[in-house]
């Protein structure tokens, strides 16, 4: 048993001094800062402070198939220094999709022994495979995501229509969840160049707007749980309040580079800040804020989605060729925290949107927070250090925050009752949903 005493830490919903006894993989009690114990004792210095492990439910790994982008290795041990303990992959990009049980197979069979912190998984619905929804289910991913547009990837098309309908009420029949990429293609225009402003344009606030009023309409009528993911348009704020009053399920994340850059910022032909749906304008970063503070956006996730250097057309800046993914999942934490405190915001909130609710989302109740029966997951986080982006874990450590400034350092980070150790034996485990 180890005793961690800290002066701050983030024990239900607030900040107060705690000693956290770890007894082997979880948590065994929380007690006031002097209680006697005849332990092992680790001290925390008078400027860190203790947080449960973060919960990152949306990262593209990329392996196998495209282990070149990334792969389970590299992207864990980004995670662990970023201070994630637990991640869900998605299930395209990789080659096979996660579309089907015996591709599942192979994702884990890929991830086995790799993995520094613990992983679970995403299955995907694509046209013609609403039959295999309740399959994945049992076999334990967590949900199932969709595109409702072209995803980037042939192998993983689009879900319109019919074809949308029914794998809602597939979801829906077996009380699963879907997670939706909610652009309407209809409303996307075309687009080359180097003018950011231009791509903006191309990927405009209503097609989101549309594609979520659909989402919601079908959630009324089949009863399915939905999560949008990656919100970027605050235009959709309202209505997606609105249906949540009306006892529609549905949940939305936002994520650290719509809390953190702006269209106005981004300099033409900087590819690195391509993604879709696009970081916009100052305004519409300063709504999304207001959604998370009134509680309309649930939760803040990485989408860590990277690519090879050469895929981002660096050479060219051309908006229109580049992929349209951005790295961060080692930087989640400090990136938002930086953004958080000059609003008025604590680190309470901050483990509330990157912890407590990610977890909730996927049903892991071990995970997420510091609470006796919880898994032994923390993160030793100096809030007041700072330090310049530079080298990464990121397999292709190519991100617009490279040589930016941020607030907040993790020293360590513990996983199921002991340290992780970046070089050393990899510790993860492969999680399914609902097993103890």
């Amino acid at each position: 048993m180890i005793a961690v005493r800290a002066q701050r830490a983030v024990v239900d919903g607030a900040e107060r001094p705690a000693t956290v006894l770890v007894d082997g993989e979880r948590i065994g009690a929380v007690l006031p800062l002097d209680a006697a114990v005849d332990v092992r004792e680790v001290v925390l210095a008078a400027d860190e402070v203790l947080l449960p492990g973060l919960v990152d439910t949306h990262v593209h790994v990329n392996e196998p198939g495209r282990t070149e982008w990334e792969g389970f290795a590299s992207a864990t041990r980004a995670a662990a220094a970023g201070g994630v303990t637990t991640i869900v992959d998605m299930p395209l990009n990789s080659l096979p999709p996660t579309v089907d049980v015996a591709a599942l197979d192979v994702k884990r069979k890929a991830a086995d022994g790799q993995v520094s912190v613990d992983v679970g998984f995403w299955g995907g619905a694509v046209p013609g495979n609403a039959g295999e929804l309740a399959a994945l289910h049992e076999a334990g991913v967590f949900g199932v995501k969709c595109f409702l547009l072209d995803s980037g990837v042939e192998e993983f098309p689009p879900l319109v229509g019919e074809d949308l309908a029914a794998a809602l009420r597939a979801v829906a029949a077996h009380d699963g969840l879907m997670i939706v990429h909610a652009e309407d293609g209809d409303l996307i225009g075309q687009v080359a160049g180097r003018r950011y402003a231009d791509f903006v344009a191309s990927r405009p606030r209503a097609a989101e707007d549309r594609a979520i009023a659909t989402l919601l309409a079908l959630a009324r009528e089949t009863g399915a749980r939905v999560h949008v993911v990656h919100l970027s348009s605050s235009d959709a704020l309202p209505l997606l309040a609105q249906a949540r009053a009306d006892g529609v399920r549905v949940t939305v994340e936002t994520c650290p580079h719509y809390l953190a850059l702006t269209a106005e910022e981004v300099p033409d032909g900087d590819t690195r800040f391509k993604c879709c749906p696009p970081v916009r304008e100052a305004g519409n970063r300063d709504a999304l804020w207001q959604g998370l503070a009134d509680g309309t956006i649930d939760m803040v996730v990485s989408d860590h989605s990277p690519c090879t250097a050469d895929l981002k057309r660096l050479e060219t800046g051309d908006f229109g060729q580049a992929w349209g993914g951005i790295a961060s999942l080692q930087l989640g934490l400090p990136i938002v925290w930086s953004q958080a405190r000059e609003r008025g915001h604590g680190l309470p909130d901050v483990v509330r949107w990157m912890a407590e609710r990610p977890a909730g989302l996927v049903g892991l109740e071990r995970k997420g927070r510091i609470a006796p029966g919880a898994d032994a997951d923390l993160t030793v986080f100096a809030p007041d250090a700072t330090f310049t982006v530079g080298e990464l874990h990121h397999r292709n450590p190519v991100t617009p925050y490279a040589g930016r400034e941020l607030s907040g350092v993790v020293r360590a980070t513990w996983l199921r009752g002991r340290p992780v150790d970046l070089d050393g034996p990899p510790r993860g485990r492969l999680l399914v949903r609902g097993a103890a």
